[in-house]
Formats: structure tokens, C-alpha cells, sequence
């Protein structure tokens, strides 16, 4: 029998409400899709003790934590210091996700702003990679992040990258990495699967965005990590690669920039 390559979906909600009556079975029917891990990612501070719960119970789940950029104006300001306590958890291995949205929140963008740069001093200070969310708003994402990495380096993820080629280059000049989401399966995503077929296959991730944008053959319906799987050999056609190989690479790939979730060793 041949084991199914290992991936890892690096950007899912787990505490959202979609998966509260059914947990433990969505990670199951992961682990049998072969993706061993996950990384759940709290959007608002408040409610991190809920996604450090679901980490701590769950032998496979990691967590991050940020105040997303839609709800930056609604929330209290995150402070580098509460972000830098937080990274003392053992299984928090990112910052994140903030980032800019100017699709629904363009009137909040100088508080998106302001919000983006305490998050990414956080993550010069934690030495964790920084997890961006990024959507009608690439000229200035773009700028905030080269004066920023010229001001002090930091390791990023673009997550589920749908941006224009430029911003991709931008990010990938300054050695930050690219996630495909479910939307890089779709099929009217020709010029999205382009524009990482043009990029480093050292620099891909793959994730669901769960519940949000579940990929063929499951679109329209709720996302889980197991789905992950198949966005993951779609990006093996996109690099003209065997999907254990892309897997492997992947792996290897989230493992560099997510180096905390690598060492990590369950406690005896």
C-alpha cells in the first residue's frame, strides 16, 4: 500500500462556527487526505483563547493570531506587546492574518495601515513569519511591505494569493512565499495558475481558506482542510511536477518559513 504524501493546509478557521458540531471528524478525514497538519488562524484578539484551545486539544493543529485589516476599525488596536506574549505559546507559529482590504473597508485603510505595520513588528520581534491578507489594495501592500522588510527583515506568506502579477513579484523579490488556495482550482482561474507557474516552486504553499473557497470538485460547498488535497495537485499541474514530489516540496517549503511548527515536539 502506498502512503499518501504529506501536506500541510497552512491557512484554516477552525473556530468558526461551520465546523463547532463536528471537529474532530473534519481533522480525521485530514489526516486521511494525508494533510497532517493545520494552522487555524484567529482574525479577531479576542477570541484567541477559542483557537489556542482548538490547538491544544487537537495533536495536529497549530494557531496564529492577528486582527484581520476588515476588522481593524471595529476592534482595539493590537499592540506589538500583546502579539509578542501570545508568541510564547509553543504551537503559535505565526503573525497573523493582517494585511489590507480595500474591497469592502476602503474607508478604514488608514487604520488597515497603521495596523499592518504593529503586526509586522511583531513579527520582526517574534522572528515568525507574517501571514497577509491582501485584496484590492496592491499598490499600497506592495510599498508597506518593501519599507518595511528595508527597515528590518521578517519572513511572509502571501495567503490565498489572488492578487495581480506585480504584487507577486514584489513579494517574491523580497523572499516572501505565495499560498495557493482553492481559487487557483477554479477553472476560470487561467491567469492566477500563470502567475505561480512563473514563480519559484521553493516559495508555493498550499491551504483551504476553510470554510471559504472549496475547490473542484467540492465549490459552493463548505471548505475543510482534507480539501487541501486538492488544490495541492492542481498546483502539481501547474509546476509539471508528480504530485508526491509538489507535496514534498511544499512540505519542505511551509517547514522553512513556519520553522516553529517544524521543531515543534509534543511534551513527554
Amino acid at each position: 500500500m502506498i502512503d499518501t504524501p504529506h501536506i500541510t493546509d497552512s491557512h484554516c478557521h477552525l473556530d468558526f462556527p461551520d465546523f463547532a458540531d463536528e471537529l474532530p471528524q473534519v481533522i480525521e478525514r485530514a489526516l486521511d487526505a494525508g494533510v497532517k497538519r493545520m494552522v487555524t488562524i484567529c482574525t479577531k484578539l479576542r477570541q484567541v483563547d477559542q483557537v489556542r484551545t482548538i490547538a491544544e486539544t487537537h495533536a495536529p493543529v497549530f494557531f496564529a493570531a492577528a486582527t484581520h485589516p476588515m476588522s481593524a476599525a471595529d476592534e482595539p488596536m493590537a499592540s506589538v506587546e500583546e502579539l509578542v506574549a501570545l508568541a510564547a505559546h509553543p504551537k503559535f507559529v505565526a503573525i497573523g492574518e493582517t494585511g489590507l482590504d480595500y474591497h469592502y473597508t476602503v474607508e478604514s485603510k488608514a487604520v488597515q495601515q497603521t495596523s499592518l505595520r504593529l503586526h509586522i513588528e511583531a513579527a520582526r520581534q517574534t522572528g515568525l513569519p507574517l501571514i497577509i491578507h491582501a485584496r484590492a489594495a496592491d499598490d499600497d501592500m506592495a510599498q508597506i511591505l518593501s519599507e518595511e522588510h528595508a527597515a528590518g527583515a521578517f519572513g511572509c506568506v502571501m495567503h490565498c494569493f489572488s492578487s495581480s502579477a506585480e504584487l507577486a513579484k514584489a513579494a517574491l523579490d523580497l523572499g516572501f512565499y505565495l499560498s495557493m488556495s482553492g481559487i487557483a482550482a477554479f477553472p476560470k482561474s487561467t491567469a492566477l495558475r500563470e502567475i505561480f507557474a512563473n514563480a519559484p516552486v521553493e516559495r508555493i504553499l498550499v491551504e483551504t481558506d476553510a470554510p471559504y473557497l472549496a475547490p473542484p470538485p467540492h465549490r459552493g460547498k463548505r471548505n475543510e482542510p482534507a480539501f487541501t488535497a486538492h488544490t495541492a495537485r492542481v498546483g502539481a499541474e501547474v509546476f509539471g511536477m508528480d504530485y508526491a514530489d509538489f507535496a514534498r516540496q511544499t512540505e519542505e517549503n511551509f517547514e522553512r518559513l513556519f520553522s516553529k511548527a517544524a521543531s515543534y515536539t509534543v511534551a513527554v
